[in-house]
């Protein structure tokens, strides 16, 4: 794909989950489900974060495409590494998580992840575009321009510490609230939840090592070399 075409892809990209990020952040009603607004507020929800990262990526994609157009190569070159870096370990993973337990934990039981009383506050398009978009948009990425995957461990590794933030943070929601960010957990005894905990990283992981093996299939070997 050409550079200039690139540009506007990921500027529009970008744009995109800037505006969808904007808008669930001033989602307004004048009796909101009390759940939405706990300590934390709505930025405890994965989704939520990840329509931050996902306009985060885009628009040092955006960044990158620039400095290539201008021909300023040796900042390009540091920018994208950055990008190819920050696709590989979160943008993909997390978006691609987030689209596949969104859904199988909603047709299972949405109570559990998504509570009814949420439809009046938060649109059907925008329910998707947070939830469904997510996934084709990750997939386009890997489909126009191969991506430079870091060593494995080093990956796995980065992957990992992020997955444990993001525990950390649902947990230290619990310990202040006693309310859990999602109702799903409620359910589980300690043990049950670590299980659970354990279970969804591996669905990650397993998510990384599928955005790799396409960017492999479709581009051939593209790996940093440390």
């Amino acid at each position: 794909m050409e550079i200039s075409t690139l540009a506007t892809y990921h500027c529009l990209a970008f744009v995109w989950y800037f505006f969808i990020a904007y808008s669930i952040s001033h989602v307004t009603t004048e009796e909101p489900p009390s759940e939405v607004f706990l300590y934390g507020g709505q930025w405890k929800y994965l989704t939520v974060l990840n329509l931050v990262l996902q306009a985060v990526f885009y628009g040092v994609s955006f960044l990158a495409d620039v400095l290539r157009l201008i021909k300023k190569l040796r900042c390009a070159k540091c920018i994208i590494s950055s990008r190819d870096l920050l696709f590989s370990v979160l943008a993909f993973p997390v978006s691609t998580f987030v689209s596949i337990s969104f859904w199988t934990l909603y047709t299972y039981n949405r109570e559990l992840v998504y509570p009814k009383s949420l439809d009046g506050v938060i649109p059907l398009w925008l329910n998707h575009a947070m939830h469904t978009a997510v996934f084709p948009f990750a997939l386009l990425e890997i489909l126009a321009l191969p991506h430079r995957y870091p060593a494995k461990k080093k990956g796995l590794i980065l992957l990992g510490f992020v997955a444990f933030l993001y525990i950390s943070w649902v947990l230290w929601i619990y310990s202040v609230t006693g309310e859990w960010v999602y109702p799903l957990f409620a359910l589980f005894s300690p043990s049950g939840l670590a299980a659970f905990f354990a279970g969804s990283l591996v669905v990650i992981v397993s998510c990384y090592n599928f955005g790799e093996f396409l960017n492999r299939m479709i581009w051939g070997q593209s790996k940093f070399s440390s």
